[in-house]
Parts: structure tokens; C-alpha cells; sequence
């Protein structure tokens, strides 16, 4: 790296002292792109995706950097051991990084054990079957009784299923604000049916070579198939699964093709027993075929937690801390419309108030009501922004009925 600017050596040395500093790292990428080093603006944005995973500046330096250079050729295979170094836990298959050393397969991904034989192990990791069930999650008794009619009871009880003709094709997309509990309840579906979970993101899919996106989609379906019982969840399914007719890079939009694809083989034999979840904020920006019958053709509103889960939330985010007295039924009451998120900021900025004043005194002092209630005056309700949203939405594209759950609570809130 003799023949680096200055400018550069120092961003570099900046980013590696500031690993998590987002805006810095995407500028460190914009330089290493503007100078022709499309691998190390892929190895910077992979590691910035994986701090934040919906950031659009930086899944659009991801789709630049992707492009093949002017020939069509394609650029050196890219050593992935630094990114890995910089930030611990990069997710995704890893590559040889010279690809003389690996003949044909220079693209496929290395098993758990560094061993590079695929049908020793998985690439790809699953977590075991947890011990979170619906019971874990607090309130929400609507969204518990639409999960068990639509998806839970089917599952469990196959004899019926046969009886009554109830086709399990098709998967279940989780759709609401920011913060309010859809990751957890997936994985609570998978430990209702006692299978393990393999939660997906864009940055575990996308990479740069050609070809290679579509086939990690590809290799995270049979993954779930050979350790079936399992639950598959696209997590923000509007990055891996955005509009086609949005896209400017054909990689992109194969990516999407590819989990068509595979999302009509859920009711294959070879696939019984692999469930698939998707979560997202934006369902509108969702590819519609993704949404047709047989693919994730269900569709579960989940809404910030009603008065009997933020009770369940402030009771689990104050379980080890210092508190007296606290009435929690006042702090219930102030803070509807809060995220889980949410919740759990204010807890941590009760617990602010409460050490600055010990610090202050040269005295402990426990967490009270005021402290809680205080911290309420000061968060505004994340949720909102995300309603103005919808609320357009709901408004002028509810064709089909396809939001008529978000119409209903909108109107229920006098919000439309």
C-alpha cells in the first residue's frame, strides 16, 4: 500500500480505530471507488452493512462497487481475511483468494470447519431449536391468535391439515415499525415448531462475482432442507427483495429471481419440514411476485406492544436494576405507541437520571417512578414516522385489500 495518498492511509487508519462509524467508512469506500479499487469498496461496504443493514447510501456503494469494469472481465478474487479482521463475525461464505490454488472452485463456500468440503457440513450457520415460544412474547393476543390459525396449527397438526385439505405452500411476511418485536417472534414460531432458525440478510447474500449471489440463496435453502425442521427468515426482505423494476443491476434483480425460485419449491417433498419467515418495515417496496399465492402470501401486521406487553418489556429491561416503588401501570399508560426499542431506551435513561444523581450526591439512590416518567416526556415515539408512512399508503394502495389490518388499527387510532 506504498502508493497510497495520504488521504488515504489516514481514513484508513481512521476506520480502523472507528470500526462502527458508518458515514466514515462509506467515505473511505467512495475514495477507494472514485481510485478504481472495486474490491476494497466491496470489502468496506460489506463490513458497514453489517452496522447497518438498511442504510440505502450504503446498498447503493455495494451495488457500484459490484460492477464488472469496462471488458466485461472479472476483477481479481478478493482476499475476504481483511474485512474479517476489521470487524468480527462478517456473515457469509468465504472465498480462496487466489483462485490458481482452487481450480473450478474458487466460489465455493468453506464448511464450518475451514475444510472447503461442503457435504461435510453446512457453510451456512443454523441456531438449534430455542426455548422462546409465543408464551415468551408479551401481549399481542392477536398476533398469537392470527400466527396459530394461519401457520402454527396447520403445522402441528398434519391429520387435519389432510382433512381439511389446508395446503402449507406459501410463507408468512411479518410487516410493522421499526422495534417492535418481529425478529422475536420468528424465532418464537421456530421454537413453537421445535425447528432451527437461520436468519438471512442482504450482506449474508450479496456478493461480487457474478453468479455467486444466487447461488448463497441457493445454498441457504438447502442448508435449511438437509437440517429440516427449520425456519428460514429473510430479515428486511424490501433489501433482498426490492422491486425489479427499481433496479439498476442485473445481480440485483437475479438475486430476487433466485428466491422466487426457491420459494416455489416450499411445497416440494424434498423441502417438508423448511418453513420461511420474512420480516420488513416497508412492504411496499417489496417485489409483488414475491407476495403472489404459494410464496410469502401471508401477511401479519405486528403493531408496537399493547398495554400488557410494555408492562412485560419494562418489567424485563428492570429485572437487574436497582428500582424502588415503581408504578409501572403510569408508565404503561404514557407510553403507548412506544417500540419495544423504545421501551427499552427509556429504561436506560431512567437509569441515567438515577446514576447522575448518585454521582452527584455521593449517594446511591434507586430507580423510581419519576425517573421512568421523566424519561417518557423526553423520547418521542419512534412508530410515528413510520405511520405517516403508511398512512399514504393505506390511503391510495390498498389494492386486493392487502393492508386492510393496517387500515383498520389506523382508523381505530383516528390516525386516518
Amino acid at each position: 500500500m506504498s502508493d497510497e495518498s495520504p488521504l488515504i492511509r489516514s481514513l484508513r487508519a481512521a476506520v480502523t480505530a472507528a470500526p462502527e462509524d458508518v458515514p466514515l467508512r462509506l467515505h473511505f469506500a467512495e475514495l477507494l471507488l472514485a481510485e478504481g479499487r472495486h474490491d476494497e469498496a466491496v470489502a468496506q461496504a460489506a463490513v458497514a452493512l453489517q452496522h447497518a443493514p438498511g442504510d440505502e447510501a450504503v446498498r447503493g456503494l455495494m451495488v457500484r462497487a459490484m460492477q464488472l469494469p469496462t471488458g466485461g472481465t472479472q476483477p481479481p478474487a478478493f482476499d475476504w481475511s481483511a474485512a474479517e479482521q476489521e470487524v468480527a463475525g462478517v456473515v457469509g461464505p468465504r472465498f480462496a483468494a487466489d483462485p490458481a490454488d482452487a481450480g473450478d472452485a474458487t466460489e465455493a463456500p468453506l464448511t464450518a470447519d475451514g475444510s472447503g468440503d461442503p457435504a461435510d457440513a453446512s457453510a451456512w450457520d443454523i441456531d438449534a431449536p430455542g426455548d422462546v415460544r409465543l408464551a415468551d412474547v408479551g401481549g399481542m393476543q392477536q398476533v398469537k391468535d392470527r400466527l396459530e390459525a394461519a401457520f402454527l396449527a396447520p403445522m402441528r397438526n398434519p391429520e387435519l391439515r389432510k382433512l381439511y385439505g389446508k395446503s402449507l405452500r406459501g410463507g408468512l411476511l411479518l410487516y410493522g415499525p421499526p422495534g417492535c418485536g418481529k425478529t422475536f417472534i420468528a424465532r418464537a414460531v421456530a421454537g413453537e415448531l421445535g425447528a432451527g432458525f437461520m436468519s438471512v440478510s442482504l450482506s449474508d447474500i450479496l456478493d461480487m462475482y457474478i453468479g455467486t449471489s444466487e447461488k448463497n440463496v441457493h445454498d441457504i435453502f438447502e442448508a435449511a432442507r438437509r437440517q429440516a425442521p427449520c425456519v428460514v427468515f429473510l430479515d428486511e426482505l424490501d433489501a433482498l427483495g426490492a422491486k425489479r423494476s427499481r433496479m439498476h443491476h442485473s445481480g440485483l434483480r437475479n438475486v430476487v429471481n433466485q428466491l422466487l425460485t426457491e420459494l416455489d419449491g416450499i411445497n416440494a417433498a424434498q423441502n417438508e419440514g423448511v418453513f420461511v419467515l420474512a420480516a420488513t418495515n416497508v412492504p411496499w417496496d417489496v417485489d409483488l411476485a414475491l407476495r403472489r399465492p404459494g410464496r410469502l402470501d401471508r401477511t401479519l401486521l405486528v403493531l408496537p406492544p399493547d398495554a400488557p406487553a410494555r408492562e412485560s418489556i419494562l418489567r424485563y429491561h428492570l429485572r437487574e436494576r436497582p428500582i424502588e416503588s415503581v408504578d409501572l401501570g403510569k408508565i404503561v399508560k404514557v407510553t403507548e405507541d412506544f417500540s419495544g426499542a423504545d421501551l427499552a431506551h427509556l429504561c436506560e435513561s431512567a437509569a441515567e437520571y438515577a446514576l447522575l444523581d448518585s454521582a452527584r450526591s455521593g449517594t446511591v439512590r434507586m430507580i423510581g417512578t419519576r425517573d421512568l416518567l421523566n424519561a417518557a416526556k423526553q423520547i418521542k415515539p419512534s412508530s410515528e414516522s413510520w405511520f405517516a408512512s403508511a398512512r399514504n399508503v393505506a390511503m391510495f394502495a390498498n389494492d386486493g385489500g392487502i393492508y386492510d389490518d393496517l387500515v383498520t388499527y389506523l382508523k381505530k387510532k383516528r390516525k386516518l
